[in-house]
């Protein structure tokens, strides 16, 4: 006997699980770090098939500190990216937002947090890029200061060869004064642990560092306990470098996502 489901039954069926599966379900902004990608194999990518295999919405951008368009805007126009990013995530039915990303993504991701209310979380994940410490300047030869003279003359527009550092790494990169400013200044918008405390209330902020990251001895006090208190916050420590960490901590980013 063929048994007949009701629009009755469907109204009760339907009617309780779509409001569960809608506060459910968690979008993320996940983005890659310096001169990164989020290919599959990349470490963000790896971490991107993780979450969406559990059924995590992700949106992973190329962002403007990729390799291919490196540095492509100022700190306030990649907040812009991450905009447009949270909102087709809210597009494909994301009811609880969080931003994250590894490295200079995680810089990001703290900065967007401190200029935004209503996200469920903000994730640091090897955080890296560290325009405040003076050790880090030193090594640029404080190389901000000629990109300010440049944009306090007008000519923030004009492209030079700057300073860079790159976990230890030093290079030169050819860029606009203004954008180079932007990034590099110490009291500038990428100071993340001015940004860590200017989070909203109620965010809750996971930060993962490997043991053999260069981050890793800068510990708590750093930029995680400047954050405001959120009941699911959480500081990481797991094995590895700095490369690694996505992929290492991947099941407990997981576990720290479906908890929100």
């Amino acid at each position: 006997m063929r048994r007949t489901i009701t629009p009755l039954i469907l109204l009760l069926i339907f009617g309780c699980m779509t409001p569960a599966a809608a506060a459910d379900k968690i979008g993320v902004v996940l983005m890659h770090g310096k001169t990164g990608a989020a290919k599959p194999q990349s470490p963000i990518g790896q971490l991107v098939a993780r979450l969406t295999g559990a059924g995590i919405l992700v949106e992973a951008p190329d962002m403007p500190w990729s390799r291919s368009r490196f540095l492509a805007k100022d700190y306030p126009g990649s907040m812009a990216e991450i905009d447009a990013a949270v909102a087709r995530l809210k597009q494909r039915g994301a009811v609880k937002i969080v931003v994250g990303g590894q490295s200079m993504g995680a810089n990001a991701a703290l900065g967007y947090g401190a200029g935004h209310a209503g996200l469920a979380g903000v994730m640091a994940i090897a955080p890296g890029h560290v325009p405040e410490l003076s050790r880090y300047q030193d090594a640029l030869a404080h190389d901000y200061r000629r990109a300010k003279a440049m944009v306090d003359q007008g000519d923030g527009d004009k492209t030079a060869d700057f300073n860079d550092n790159n976990q230890g790494r030093k290079t030169k990169i050819r860029v606009k004064a203004r954008i180079y400013l932007s990034w590099f200044d110490p009291q500038g918008p990428a100071a993340m642990p001015a940004n860590a405390a200017r989070l909203k209330p109620n965010t809750a902020l996971l930060w993962v560092v490997g043991r053999n990251d260069l981050m890793f001895a800068r510990g708590r006090a750093y930029a995680y306990s400047r954050a405001p208190a959120a009941a699911k916050s959480a500081y990481l420590e797991v094995a590895g470098g700095h490369f690694e960490t996505p992929k290492i901590a991947a099941g407990q980013i997981l576990q720290w996502l479906q908890g929100l």
